[in-house]
């Protein structure tokens, strides 16, 4: 987490770059600084890159939460979900790297807990429930300019609470249920002319699982049940399965930062939340690096450069506006919280900013605020 020192110059606040101490006649430079509170050492300097909360972008056009993101070319695109009222939407914000917001051609169909992807100069949305238990096959794409189409093949299997991940050419749709009973296996696949194909399905049916992309390989892992099998495509398509999960979970939270690709959190056996972090590197082996700071469910993620972000989520039934970040080396910090505590969010990341939208509170009221973070 980045904490900055000010000094006042000419009535005005200005940030201080870098502390030197001398040292046997020699200046030193200053990477980290800490002062006692409590008998606590506690960080209020580093000179060192770290997440920072920038602002609060235009909100969403209509609170929702279980929506899916996704980013493509200069635009990261929030679309669906569940508004408050009970209604399905069709709404679709986009952000460009500049934050400024616009609202691109609606989705085909209103739906919730869909999943979106991007491949080539498509970013995809496919799936979800269109009515209460009722699953969706509709695949809407977005290009880069944001015009609307809709590829002519659908998914191969309507199901909602499913997971999209891509590899090399390739946008995959894995998992899900169908119909809110049936929970299937099937994986769909998009080329970047929106070609369809359908690969080996899941080793195991299962939804609520989640997905992410490192090295050569998409990974689904964990699900409801709970789960602890990872799945994993290299860029043929070709199905492999490595180590499985630490602890077997639904809902957990995935996103790849340099090497790793990682799944947080999640409801564990016994309906508890976890805190554990797997980490998968290019070669499909797993290590457990340093958990969340708080065991939490329904959380979202994104990586912004070198940084993954773990924001929000429920622990105990209590939302959540933590947010914990990790480096490139699994190094674990915590930055300014989100805005406001929720759970059922999602998040993207877009030019320099990483972005965590939608969601809702503890009263189960929808949200509309986007929260913007960066790197300095």
């Amino acid at each position: 987490m980045a904490k900055s020192i000010y000094v006042g110059i000419n009535s005005a606040a200005r940030k201080i770059k870098k502390l030197y101490v001398g040292i046997n006649g020699t200046a030193r430079k200053i990477k980290k600084a800490y002062i006692g509170i409590g008998n606590v050492a506690r960080l209020f300097f580093t000179s060192e890159p770290g997440v920072v909360k920038v602002t609060n972008p235009t909100a969403l056009a209509t609170a929702r939460g279980n929506l899916a993101a996704t980013t493509i070319g200069n635009y990261a695109l929030f679309g669906g979900g569940h508004e408050n009222g009970d209604a399905y939407s069709k709404k679709v914000d986009a952000y460009d790297k500049s934050l400024t917001h616009s609202t691109p051609t609606a989705l085909s169909k209103a739906r919730d807990n869909l999943a979106a992807t991007t491949v080539g100069d498509y970013a995809l949305f496919g799936g979800g429930y269109s009515a209460s238990s009722y699953s969706a096959l509709t695949v809407d794409a977005y290009n880069s300019s944001l015009t609307h189409s809709t590829p002519t093949l659908t998914l191969r299997t309507a199901v909602a609470r499913l997971a999209a991940t891509t590899v090399g050419n390739y946008a995959l749709f894995g998992g899900g249920t169908k119909n809110g009973s049936v929970v299937e296996a099937d994986v769909t696949a998009y080329d970047t002319s929106l070609t369809r194909s359908t690969p080996t399905t899941l080793s195991q049916a299962r939804d609520s699982l989640s997905a992410t992309t490192v090295g050569n390989y998409a990974l689904f892992g964990g699900g409801r049940g709970p789960v602890s099998v990872v799945d994993a495509y290299d860029t043929s398509l070709t199905r492999s399965t490595p180590a499985e999960l630490s602890i077997a979970r639904n809902k957990p939270s995935a996103t790849t930062v340099g090497n790793y690709a990682l799944f947080g959190g999640g409801m564990g056996p016994g309906s508890s939340a976890v805190d554990t972090l797997d980490a998968y590197d290019t070669s499909l082996t797993r290590s457990i690096a340093t958990g969340l700071s708080v065991a939490r469910t329904n959380l979202a993620s994104t990586t912004v450069k070198n940084f993954a972000l773990f924001g929000g989520g429920s622990s105990g039934g209590s939302p959540m506006d933590t947010l914990d970040v990790y480096d490139a080396s699994l190094t674990r910090s915590i930055a300014t919280e989100l805005s406001t505590a929720r759970i059922n969010l999602v998040a993207t990341s877009v030019g320099n900013y990483a972005l965590f939208s939608g969601g809702h509170n503890n009263n189960g009221v929808y949200l509309d605020v986007v929260d913007a973070y960066t790197v300095e």
